[in-house]
């Protein structure tokens, strides 16, 4: 969710709706798409399930063969009217049904069919990993929650009343420094440019603190740099080098990386974005997601996704192992009310419609990776592109349409809000 996405701002609504990383700009119009049609179809259902009118299992609707041609006409249907090069939706149960399809093109300018094996870079949900980290350093007694950002990092402004809690629940006050009218064009103007975690917090420190720290919700990019320092501090090592030995590594994670320049492993989609210097749609994929570092620069795929999806919401890996303690992920999904309706965010964990995970966005790309556990239910939607629709992030028109029938008791709705945070 974000204030200015690792898309680099949107609003608040998109932003926190989001979980974006976005920047200071107004949306172009879309690009022209061929009609999305889809290129992967998996279901696996019993013999038993092929019914008619499906039921529903903890307010999950039977993944049968109809459900399926309902999905698929909803998918594209969201496609055409929000212009979506190409998406990958997983939609998993928990009797072990499972609803796996790509539709539209991974590049444009070759005609390339998006798959479910390509790599995708997933911006803020970047924050679930980095919050991770942070919470096993406070199981092995090298931070607490409630210590001063200052206690880790100096020269923070009013550091000493803003804590580590603050900082990952989005209640810091502290500017989001991809909001920074500047920063969005050193970004653009070179998007091959590579930031420090110290040049990024030097644009929100320009700018005076939103609200005293704990008073209210803002999503902010810069509380996560932030932890990313903390993480590296306590940590002993690169923030990349931690997040990969002690949290991708246990979960068995081999496709979800935290890359340290623009590389990009193949096969991956191509992404586009209206974020440029031009304001014309461009192609994204090769630029440096530095400048989104804890806040949002990793790179995953779908399978990856959807084992993370559920070791967030539940705190159990699929070999009933966990990153953090019981005690910890109550915390973590401790999710008071935002200013987006029906939302609630905790320790960098959201929860939309009883839905927890998060989203992401930045220049070219849009993800949603979110687990029911009333229902035991998995959905993953990844983009190629940012580019909104009427206002609303395009992951959140595909996962609404995808939950509206799949699990109608629990749609995953986040409202555009029109304006901004002051």
């Amino acid at each position: 969710m974000t204030h200015a996405r690792t898309r680099l701002r949107r609003g608040a609504a998109a932003a926190a709706a989001a979980g974006t990383l976005a920047l200071p700009l107004a949306v172009s119009a879309a690009f022209g798409l061929l009609d999305p049609e889809p290129t992967t179809f998996a279901v696996t259902l019993p013999d038993s399930l092929t019914i008619a009118k499906p039921s529903s299992v903890g307010g999950m609707r039977r993944l049968t063969p109809e459900v399926a041609r309902q999905l698929d006409n909803a998918v594209q249907r969201v496609m055409r009217v929000a212009h979506i090069p190409g998406a990958t939706v997983g939609l998993w149960t928990a009797d072990g049904d499972s609803y796996v399809r790509s539709f539209g093109v991974a590049d444009k300018a070759r005609g390339l069919s998006m798959s479910p094996d390509l790599f995708m870079r997933i911006g803020s949900e970047t924050k679930t990993f980095t919050v991770t980290a942070l919470l096993q350093l406070v199981d092995r007694g090298r931070v607490r929650l409630d210590d001063p950002i200052t206690k880790y990092v100096a020269g923070v402004p009013g550091g000493d009343r803003i804590t580590l809690r603050e900082l990952a629940g989005m209640r810091s006050g502290l500017f989001n420094y991809s909001a920074d009218e500047s920063f969005y064009k050193d970004l653009t103007s070179d998007p091959q440019r590579s930031f420090t975690p110290r040049q990024l917090l030097e644009y929100s420190f320009r700018h005076p603190a939103q609200f005293p720290p704990g008073q209210r919700f803002d999503y902010s990019n810069t509380n996560l740099i932030l932890l990313g320092l903390v993480v590296q501090k306590a940590g002993g090592l690169p923030l990349g080098d931690f997040i990969r030995a002690n949290v991708l590594a246990p979960a068995g994670l081999d496709h979800t990386l935290f890359p340290a320049g623009p590389a990009f492993p193949d096969p991956h989609a191509q992404g586009y974005t209206d974020q440029t210097a031009s304001g014309r749609t461009e192609d994204a994929a090769d630029w440096n997601p530095s400048w989104a570092w804890a806040a949002g620069a990793m790179i995953s795929d779908l399978q990856d996704l959807r084992v993370w999806a559920h070791t967030v919401a539940t705190g159990r890996l699929p070999n009933g192992r966990v990153l953090i303690s019981p005690a910890l992920q109550k915390q973590r999904l401790t999710t008071p009310p935002t200013t987006v309706p029906g939302a609630g965010y905790g320790l960098g964990v959201f929860n939309v419609q009883g839905w927890i995970g998060h989203n992401g966005s930045l220049p070219g790309y849009e993800s949603l990776t979110v687990h029911l556990p009333s229902a035991g239910a998995t959905l993953v939607v990844l983009l190629n592109t940012d580019v909104s629709h009427d206002g609303q992030e395009p992951s959140t028109l595909v996962g609404e349409a995808i939950t509206r029938i799949a699990t109608p008791g629990h749609v995953f709705d986040l409202p555009a809000e029109r304006s901004s945070p002051g």
